[in-house]
């Protein structure tokens, strides 16, 4: 699984949406994708994509709190942001930490962990 990126501004404001009194923040598959969509729509010039963590998860939407944040995953950025695909807090929870758990095993770029080369003759 790839990075999962939302917008935000340097001052640490979230790109959201207002939804029935709800924020709806629009989440990107990948960066061209977030850059895409903040083309057209201006109101995103002043955001960059970046990648969501648990760490930024806690603090966009605390966990057991009665919050007032909506997800959305956003597949076609030429198209409205509204029509992006509802995600739940638990579900996004879950995409990022199945992502962290893929990216803690080392790996060789085959996708086979690596093996160290010490060895008598190589010392």
């Amino acid at each position: 699984m790839s990075d999962i990126f939302a917008m935000r501004r340097a001052n640490g404001d979230w790109f959201a949406l207002e939804d029935d009194e709800r924020l709806r923040i629009p989440l990107f598959c990948n960066t061209h994708d977030a850059m895409m969509a903040r083309l057209r729509n201006y109101g995103m010039m002043l955001f960059k994509p970046t990648p969501i963590d648990i760490r930024l998860l806690k603090e966009i939407a605390p966990e057991g709190s009665e919050s007032y944040v909506d997800f959305c995953m956003v597949n076609d950025p030429f198209a409205s942001l509204s029509r992006g695909a509802p995600l739940q807090r638990a579900q996004l929870a879950l995409l990022i930490s199945n992502r962290d758990e893929l990216q803690s095993v080392p790996s060789n770029g085959n996708g086979l962990p690596q093996r160290s080369l010490k060895n008598e003759w190589w010392n």
